[in-house]
């Protein structure tokens, strides 16, 4: 209850019986609240926790009021989740459908942008993935949970045993020069390059200009791979 002052071991035993009050509600809610963090998981998340931590900061704040706020959100919580088993509408608006970001070897730029998704996270995940290039990708999906859900294309798709007897090519990691229109000069002088080379291999391979490109790689052979705006 609500008092003007606690003594040290008041203090400890209400921040046990909150303690012990959250890992129930963490129970009732499920495992899927704390494996993924979906867009109503992260609701519930930011609420309880500002809910649970006044009472146990504040002596004037009993934690009745913060227990029955709680429950009744776990209630409203539950009810969601159920409804969103059971009804398409619902599920939308509560999980909403994987974006995709790659399509064919093709970068999605104006799902990137819906999903707030910069290059450089893009990549991070594609390298998560041990995949060198953007091409070698089949399908890539923005989860709601934030995850991104990476596809390869049949030939670029781990090998089996089988084809262990092949001769494995050595590593060659492609780096990016250009992201969002933006020249990475310190990469350029790195390969030993300047922007007056790259903007004559842009022009002539691909008759493209740097304002053209969302992305460009190089690699050690210093052949360059461009994605346009799409």
């Amino acid at each position: 209850m609500s008092q003007e002052s606690l003594t040290s071991l008041e203090w400890i035993l209400r921040a046990i019986f909150g303690f012990i009050f959250l890992i129930i509600i963490a129970k009732l809610m499920g495992q899927r609240s704390i494996s993924q963090l979906r867009f109503l998981d992260f609701v519930m998340a930011l609420l309880i926790g500002n809910i649970m931590a006044h009472p146990l900061s504040d002596e004037g704040l009993g934690l009745k009021g913060s227990m029955l706020t709680m429950g009744t959100l776990v209630a409203l919580y539950l009810i969601g989740v159920y409804l969103s088993l059971h009804s398409t509408f619902i599920r939308k608006i509560l999980d909403p459908s994987p974006i995709p970001l790659i399509d064919n070897g093709e970068i999605l730029y104006q799902n990137l942008k819906k999903a707030r998704v910069p290059i450089d996270s893009l990549l991070s995940e594609l390298r998560k993935q041990q995949t060198e290039e953007v091409e070698n990708v089949a399908l890539a999906l923005w989860e709601t949970g934030g995850e991104i859900s990476i596809f390869l294309k049949p030939q670029y798709q781990p090998v089996t045993q089988k084809d262990l007897s092949l001769s494995p090519k050595g590593f060659d990691l492609p780096m990016p020069v250009i992201e969002d229109r933006k020249i990475n000069q310190s990469l350029l002088m790195k390969v030993g390059k300047d922007e007056h080379w790259l903007h004559d291999q842009l022009k002539t391979t691909y008759n493209v200009t740097v304002h053209d490109v969302l992305l460009a790689t190089i690699d050690k052979q210093e052949h360059i791979k461009i994605y346009l705006y799409k």
